[in-house]
This record gives structure tokens, C-alpha cells and sequence, in this order.
């Protein structure tokens, strides 16, 4: 099919544009009453971020769209719209890109009702790739940083952590063939908990709406977790040139899991000592002043692997 096909079944899967002007001329135009612009993309590439054998149509647009989703809701932000660029190899179906198409839409309609796909891209590659960019609105508030924690403030998380994680290994370790190469999941075999960790990983349900609302509770800094609570939180911590101290029995019965696993999106943030926590949050720790590490849990530093990195984690013989 040509792309000017491909686009118009796309856009019919799509719910009607919510900009001044959407998609069809050569950008959208967007209205910003608050005068800024929350920004960010993030790129799915199959390999590293996906495979196809273990991903459907409907599973990428959803996570295509909520991984970028909770970056915007992690600086206090709420999403408007995404734009989406689209490189797929020759042979792709249609009816993967329709599901596609759907998954983005199901994903804002359920996490982010008000933000809407208003332009793109298309193109041909060897590699299916996504790419997509959220935009968002501060409602009249400062953006929320990474930077601002300070010593004394209570470290709290809302949503899963873990979950996902345990979804990605129970991928690798269940279904892959003697060669390594991953081979269809079979819901059948999977016990209930499992569904649930697989679920998490292939369609992660991020608590968006929270973002906004913890910045209006005055959350001092703010995070998307999607590497792993203990490398996130590190990286809050050198923004903001303190030490976070975790407490494991916070985090549940397999707080391994929810220390070094990615993907769940749950949003890390901290509060003023003595402040309430917003309904959705709940406390995991405190900050403190710099130490040797970085990170602490239950006082010691953490020294083990902290989550997911690409360049160090990445190994393309794994299938």
C-alpha cells in the first residue's frame, strides 16, 4: 500500500484530532493556554525494547504511548498530544499497524483522556522503530525536577514497581526455543500472578494522572521510574546532590524486584518532611545528605546492579 493509504487507515483507528489544526497539513497546530510546552520522545526499537514474537500490534502502540505519557506526567505535567513516526520493514501487515494505531489510542483514552495523536511520520526500514514525542501543559505550575530534593524530604513512589520486571524475565526464561530465539507466549501455561507481571511489562498502566496532582501537593522533585527504582533514584539524587535512603520492607514481599526492575513507570517524587502524602503515594524512604553512595537501602549502600542499562545491558545474542 502506498503511504498516504497506510496513513488514512491509521488515522481512522485514531480518535478525532484535538488541536486547532491536526493532522493533514504539514504540522499541527496546538493550543498551549499555560504558554509552556512539556517535551519529550522516547524510541522503541525492535530488539533492545521489543519483540515482535512476544508483542502484538495493540501491546507496542500502548507502551509506545504510555512511556512517553508518564515522562510528561513525571515533570508535573498533563499530556495533550503525541506525535508518532512510524519505520517499519516492507512486509509489515496492515493489520499490525491498525492495531497499532488502536493501542495508542486505548493507551491515552485510559491513562491520559484528553491527549490525542496529532501528527507524525512514516517511513521504510529494516528495524521496526517507533519513535514518538509527548507534548504536555503545566496547567499554570512550575515543572517538577529531579533536582529539587532536599534533605529531610520523604522519598515516595505511586504505582507498581517490580511487576514489570518479573513479566521481562519470565519472557526469557519461559518462552524462547533451544536456540534462544523467542517464540509465542502461551497465556494458557501461565499462572494468574504471572499475567499479571506479564501484563505489566507488555501494556504497563503508569498512574499519569498523579503527575499533576503531586506537583500541586508540592512534590520537591519527580521522576518517571523506568530503568529501575535504584538506578532512578540515583539519578535523582545527583541532581539534587543528596543520597536517598530506601527501606526495603516498604517496597513488599519481593523488594528485589521492585529495587532493580524497569518498565513499571511508576513515578518517584519527594515531599517536605512532615507534609501529606497525595492519595495514591506511598512512602518508601527518606533523602539525606550526601553519602558514599548514592543510594541507600535499609542504611547500606547499594553496590548491586540498580536496572536497566542499553549500553551496558543490551546483548543482542539473548534472541
Amino acid at each position: 500500500m502506498s503511504e498516504g493509504k497506510i496513513l488514512s487507515r491509521i488515522l481512522a483507528a485514531l480518535p478525532p484530532s484535538r488541536a486547532i489544526v491536526g493532522p493533514g497539513d504539514d504540522a499541527a497546530v496546538l493550543a498551549m493556554p499555560d504558554g509552556r510546552v512539556v517535551a519529550t520522545t522516547d524510541t522503541l526499537v525492535h530488539g533492545p525494547d521489543f519483540r515482535l514474537a512476544w508483542t502484538s500490534g495493540f501491546d507496542l502502540g500502548w507502551k509506545s504511548a504510555v512511556v512517553n505519557l508518564s515522562d510528561v506526567a513525571a515533570m508535573g505535567a498533563a499530556p495533550t498530544a503525541l506525535l508518532v513516526a512510524l519505520a517499519m520493514p516492507e512486509q509489515t501487515a496492515m493489520s499490525f499497524i491498525e492495531e497499532f494505531a488502536a493501542g495508542l489510542r486505548a493507551a491515552c483514552d485510559s491513562v491520559a483522556p484528553g491527549c490525542a495523536v496529532e501528527g507524525g511520520d512514516l517511513t521504510v526500514s529494516d528495524t521496526l522503530t517507533v519513535a514518538v514525542t509527548a507534548l504536555g501543559s503545566l496547567q499554570g505550575q512550575p515543572p517538577v525536577l529531579r533536582s529539587g530534593a532536599r534533605v529531610g524530604d520523604v522519598v515516595a513512589v505511586a504505582g507498581t514497581l517490580g511487576a514489570a520486571g518479573r513479566g521481562l524475565a519470565l519472557l526469557f526464561d519461559r518462552f524462547r526455543d533451544a536456540e534462544g530465539v523467542p517464540c509465542a507466549v502461551d497465556l494458557t501455561s501461565l499462572s494468574d500472578a504471572e499475567a499479571a507481571d506479564l501484563s505489566a511489562q507488555l501494556r504497563p498502566e503508569p498512574p499519569v494522572s498523579l503527575g499533576p496532582v503531586a506537583a500541586a501537593a508540592g512534590a520537591t522533585a519527580m521522576m518517571d521510574v523506568s530503568d529501575g527504582l535504584v538506578l532512578d533514584a540515583s539519578r535523582m539524587a545527583e541532581a539534587s546532590g543528596v543520597s536517598v535512603s530506601i527501606q526495603s520492607d516498604s517496597l513488599g514481599l519481593d523488594a528485589s524486584s521492585a529495587l532493580t526492575g524497569g518498565e513499571d513507570h511508576a513515578l518517584l517524587a519527594t515531599f517536605a518532611h512532615g507534609s501529606e502524602l497525595p492519595e495514591g503515594f506511598r512512602a518508601i524512604g527518606v533523602v539525606c545528605a550526601r553519602a558514599s553512595s548514592a543510594v541507600l537501602v535499609d542504611g547500606a549502600a547499594f553496590t548491586g546492579r540498580g536496572g536497566w542499562d542499553p549500553y551496558n545491558d543490551w546483548d543482542a545474542t539473548r534472541g
